[in-house]
């Protein structure tokens, strides 16, 4: 039982981490080539992007280190934690191709391919401990509206 607050710990400073890095694509355009960019009316403002962010990485740190908890042995649990590794590898990708590349077509490809394997990971989660898929489902929602909003500045610009 002592082992899972120090899993969880280190989930949330991998998924804290993956969002850092995230930050410094982002930075390097956000005040540039972001604001000249055509975006539909829905378009957040920017300020609201680290908070939503930082409280989905917290989550999905969270959950990811329940399951982890659950014993790296079982099969069950390394297919979901391989699942959610790599959705967490587009994730950060994501704004490497659209803030650093400046590249919205690549970084749509890339959210789509996150989105739907953000499912599976959904749903391996709920396979080995429910309340953890709960956690993403957040993360999801936000995935789907990036999504959009992803597609929209691509064909408006």
């Amino acid at each position: 039982m002592k082992k899972k607050p120090i899993r969880i710990a280190i989930a949330v400073l991998i998924c804290l981490l993956v969002g850092f890095i995230g930050s410094i694509a982002t930075q390097t355009s956000i005040d540039t080539w972001y604001v000249q960019l055509e975006k539909p009316w829905f378009n957040p403002p920017k300020w609201v992007f680290a908070p939503v962010w930082t409280m989905l990485y917290i989550f999905i740190g969270i959950a990811a280190g329940m399951i982890w908890s659950r014993g790296f042995h079982h099969k069950w649990v390394k297919t979901a934690l391989y699942h959610f590794g790599f959705q967490l590898l587009l994730n950060a990708a994501w704004s490497v191709f659209f803030f650093g590349l400046q590249n919205p077509l690549i970084a749509l490809l890339d959210i789509l391919a996150l989105f739907i394997l953000l499912l599976f990971t959904i749903k391996w989660f709920k396979i080995v401990h429910a309340p953890a898929a709960y956690l993403l489902i957040p993360y999801g929602i936000w995935v789907a509206f990036a999504t959009i909003l992803n597609f929209e500045i691509w064909r408006l610009n």
